[in-house]
């Protein structure tokens, strides 16, 4: 029986980068996109050889921009990677996507395509935070675009949230939840704001920056984090990862392969791989991949402890947790017995996971399953 593998795209290209973003992506004319996908193609058809091990369990289009390309540019992205490579029939198929992007079109094609699940990155439901964001699109043209997808049949669907955001309240918080929740999308990602070195973001509101009192304090930014998970799982949203939720059966399995350390093949520049215990990623270089050279930026075989590490690190996102073998119970016993005094962990059912403590001191508990 042949291994599950997740397929990761990646789609370096954007209308124009949001002030927060530290992505791999930036705007780029329609004949470097061509190219691109050209490239890409090209790639895809270099790992015939997956074939006799994996079958594709999930495929992911990120970004950037995905929906920034024609419907026909994706679309035969699509087609070159079923022609290539074993795909399951059940295959989970994910398209990044910002409003301001889409038409009928495009997600027309998309559906002719095989995709199924659609992720679109609103961040706020309030037009002055988008415009503070330095997103494209206003609340009005999201709503227009997510009828479009409701009335072209795509039942699978998740939205981007994004709380602590400069000059936000509470109440901001809750209007921009109560909006989205009442379009009764199948899963949505809700994560707060970080500050990143490198963006405008970084300029304006790093700790002592010149507005960094206009951020919401650790106080409420702790209370947002509670009000989202108490009012998702009220109307219906169970959290299955710190910062994902999903109406039940609707969990994002493409990153539900990250999480439990699924094999998975990424293309596209900057894209990483994990393939039977060696990391790879990808070259950034965007003018060597035009021409064709598929490098590689680094190759990092991981030991048993580095994996065992990853599975800790990684599993424990999840609310279900991990399931301690017999290798993890020789590896961290008395690290899981003192985790679990101090309440930031709990078992059941064979596994452990972190208790809501110990999320909020999850870098603490999670730093304790570092090996020497």
């Amino acid at each position: 029986m042949k291994k599950k593998l997740g397929i990761y795209i990646h789609i370096p290209f954007c209308v124009r980068k949001c002030a927060y973003c530290d992505f791999l992506s930036a705007p780029a004319d329609e004949t470097t996109r061509a190219a691109y996908v050209r490239a890409l193609k090209e790639e895809i058809r270099s790992a015939g050889d997956l074939n006799e091990t994996y079958e594709g369990a999930t495929v992911f289009f990120g970004g950037g921009t995905p929906s920034l390309l024609a419907g026909e540019e994706l679309a035969g992205i699509l087609d070159e990677v079923s022609r290539r490579l074993l795909l399951r029939p059940d295959v989970e198929i994910t398209v990044e996507c910002n409003p301001g992007t889409l038409n009928r079109k495009k997600l027309e094609n998309y559906k002719a395509a095989g995709v199924n699940r659609l992720s679109i990155g609103l961040q706020s439901a309030d037009n002055r935070e988008l415009k503070i964001l330095g997103r494209i699109h206003t609340w009005e043209q999201f709503r227009e675009n997510y009828a479009l997808v409701r009335e072209l049949g795509f039942s699978n669907v998740n939205i981007d949230l994004m709380s602590a955001l400069p000059g936000q309240t509470r109440e901001d918080w809750l209007s921009t939840l109560q909006k989205v929740t009442a379009l009764d999308p199948e899963h949505i990602s809700a994560y707060s704001l970080i500050i990143e070195e490198g963006t405008p973001f970084y300029e304006k509101y790093r700790e002592n920056g010149p507005r960094e009192s206009e951020l919401p304090g650790e106080d409420l930014d702790r209370i947002m984090y509670e009000d989202t998970k108490a009012f998702l799982h009220e109307k219906g949203y169970e959290r299955y990862e710190i910062s994902n939720y999903a109406k039940p059966g609707c969990e994002c399995r493409h990153n539900l392969s990250y999480w439990e350390r699924t094999d998975y093949r990424g293309f596209g520049i900057g894209a990483a791989s994990l393939l039977n215990e060696v990391r790879y990623k990808n070259s950034t270089d965007l003018q060597e991949y035009l021409k064709g050279h598929f490098t590689y930026e680094s190759v990092e075989p991981l030991s048993a402890g580095d994996a065992l590490e990853e599975t800790m690190f990684l599993g424990l996102r999840e609310m279900r947790g991990v399931a301690v073998t017999e290798q993890i119970r020789k590896t961290y016993g008395p690290v899981l017995e003192r985790l679990v005094q101090e309440g930031l962990l709990e078992r059941a059912d064979g596994r452990v996971r972190l208790t809501d403590r110990g999320i909020d001191v999850s870098n603490y508990a999670l730093a304790e399953f570092l090996l020497e």
